[in-house]
């Protein structure tokens, strides 16, 4: 099951189904199932209390990844500031809704496996998320 759900922002403007269908395919993709998926949309503030709360960094980001997967079947909670989706799309000129979608999209990637951090896997990461993009618009 993916829930999706809000502390202290208006829950963006999402088609939770179709959503939650591309998610499962993206996931299907990589031959893994969904199991229970937590999207909590939050502001800057809620997002810089969790990220010291639970890693330790004095720091706004887009998204955390809580990462729970099983053999075969991701889980996990991902957190989102709106605030900073807003933010990184004025900054890099893309449109909110799109930065939006690559944000929850990156967190699904995450649970299958994927990262960001070291050398090389940035550019792994954002091809990952644009073939993510391209199968929403056939789910």
């Amino acid at each position: 099951m993916i829930t999706y759900n809000t502390d202290g922002v208006k829950m963006p403007n999402i088609k939770k189904r179709r959503t939650t269908a591309w998610i499962k395919a993206v996931a299907a993709s990589y031959g893994l199932k969904t199991g229970e998926i937590g999207y909590m949309f939050v502001n800057d503030e809620k997002i810089l209390e969790v990220n010291n709360e639970y890693l330790g960094h004095n720091y706004y980001t887009d998204v955390i990844t809580f990462d729970y997967d099983e053999e075969g079947v991701i889980s996990g909670d991902i957190v989102i500031s709106l605030d900073t989706v807003r933010s990184n799309a004025e900054l890099f000129g893309k449109d909110y809704d799109e930065e939006l979608y690559r944000v929850i999209i990156h967190g699904i990637l995450h649970l299958c496996g994927i990262n960001d951090k070291g050398p090389g896997e940035r550019e792994i990461m954002e091809a990952a998320e644009n073939k993510a993009l391209e199968l929403r618009n056939k789910v």
